[in-house]
């Protein structure tokens, strides 16, 4: 599943600073399309039959699909500064401000774990139980949880990024990105990978199942409690989420960039350029490192952080620069509830792609699959089928997010 990620500050950080609530807007705009494009591609019709920019890369490389969660991570940098300066600002001690931070952190990934865990019940046939009983399959369900995932990575990523942050200057931070990106780096491909024959990691990249970061996966998390899509790796997995720090990271400079007294036309002028230069370096990078988001190169840090970077600043030259706003309604209303929007649209995915079954034609299927079938694949070509059932499970998700807007409910952690 597409990450994602999700901001730890899901009301508008606008309202928290005042002084700068227009210039803003373009971050609520920048999180909402964000948010948007995860619920798109995260539900088709069917797997099938998807357009290819809906899709991830089948590994290295990349599509628009993979950069909606270091997009997440990015901006979860972003709101992380701008929460902290708040916080500073309203009064808050050290301690206070290192509470939450972990009060929140520990709260993403408790609601990950439960998306992961949910419904706590293993349904259908069980392999070697002819006839499981309730608290069997309750076990079951326990034994073969995801450990790690997308909001568990964010949980995780916020704590460590924050923490770091908050007790480093500007010039440590960049030093420690550095040492991320070229340390990940170093392991991924200098190191011989156990179980190889002491083959360099640098020639198993291109593998699934045999590289450092799939290595580990299995080690620590187990095969039970890994990513049941990718069978002996974890897309989430422990050494990837270590080069997801710095991709958050990224995006606290990006905040403290945003927060400083400069004029418009310079803070967007400097994204623009930092960004560009990102971009370059990545695909540079990439001739030796991949850019590959189910390792988390850091090519792909450096690649997708500077995507963001000209993303938002383009966000902020309709938006800010030349006022064009008549758009963003609907996009600030996915922005402003970031967790509503994840979690619950995880849950109801789960709910009519697996757990809510009906009869049709004779078997016993997933009400999803009705509803594709009889609203859309019956007079729709098979991917534009599936991209209709995504819009319209997007628009009824907007419909929801919409009426939490209009009645002032942002949910917050």
């Amino acid at each position: 599943m597409v990450v994602t990620a999700i901001s730890t500050e899901p009301h508008s950080t606008v309202s928290e600073l005042p002084p700068q609530r227009e210039r803003l807007l373009s971050l609520d705009v920048f999180r909402g399309i964000t948010i948007a494009g995860m619920l798109l591609v995260n539900n088709p019709g069917t797997w099938s039959a998807i357009y290819p920019p809906l899709e991830h890369a089948e590994w290295n490389g990349w599509t628009p699909t993979d950069l909606i969660f270091p997009f997440f991570l990015f901006i979860v940098g972003i709101t992380t500064y701008l929460s902290i300066t708040s916080r500073r600002a309203h009064g808050a001690d050290d301690s206070a401000i290192i509470k939450q931070i972990i009060r929140r952190g520990l709260i993403i990934y408790a609601l990950g774990f439960l998306m992961s865990l949910s419904p706590g019940y293993q349904w259908g046939a069980i392999d070697g139980m002819p006839h499981p009983s309730a608290w069997d399959r309750i076990l079951v369900r326990w034994e073969h949880v995801r450990i790690m995932g997308v909001l568990a990575r964010i949980g995780i990523v916020y704590i460590l990024a924050a923490l770091i942050c908050y007790k480093t200057t500007i010039k440590q931070q960049v030093i420690i990105i550095a040492c991320i990106l070229y340390g990940y780096w170093a392991a991924m491909t200098l190191l011989p990978v156990p179980g190889t024959g002491g083959t360099l990691g640098a020639h198993l990249i291109g593998t699934h199942d045999q590289n450092l970061a799939a290595w580990l996966d299995r080690k620590i998390l187990g095969p039970n409690h890994i990513w049941v899509g990718g069978v002996t790796f974890d897309p989430e997995g422990p050494m990837s989420t270590i080069p997801a720090i710095a991709t958050a990271m990224l995006g606290y400079l990006c905040g403290r960039w945003l927060g400083t007294a400069r004029q418009l036309l310079e803070k967007m002028s400097g994204l623009f350029a930092v960004g560009s230069i990102g971009m370059m370096l990545g695909l540079m990078w990439s001739w030796s490192f991949p850019i590959n988001k189910s390792l988390w190169t850091s090519s792909y840090v450096l690649f997708t952080a500077g995507m963001a970077c000209v993303v938002l600043a383009t966000c902020m030259w309709i938006i800010d620069y030349k006022n064009v706003r008549g758009w963003t309604k609907p996009w600030v209303v996915f922005g402003v509830n970031p967790i509503v929007a994840f979690v619950g649209s995880g849950m109801f995915a789960r709910l009519i792609y697996t757990l809510w079954t009906v009869n049709y034609e004779g078997k016993t299927v997933p009400l999803q699959k009705v509803l594709y079938e009889r609203g859309f694949h019956s007079w729709l070509p098979d991917r534009l089928a599936s991209f209709a059932f995504a819009l319209a499970f997007l628009f009824f998700w907007y419909l929801i997010l919409a009426w939490l807007y209009k009645k002032k409910i942002f949910l917050k952690v």
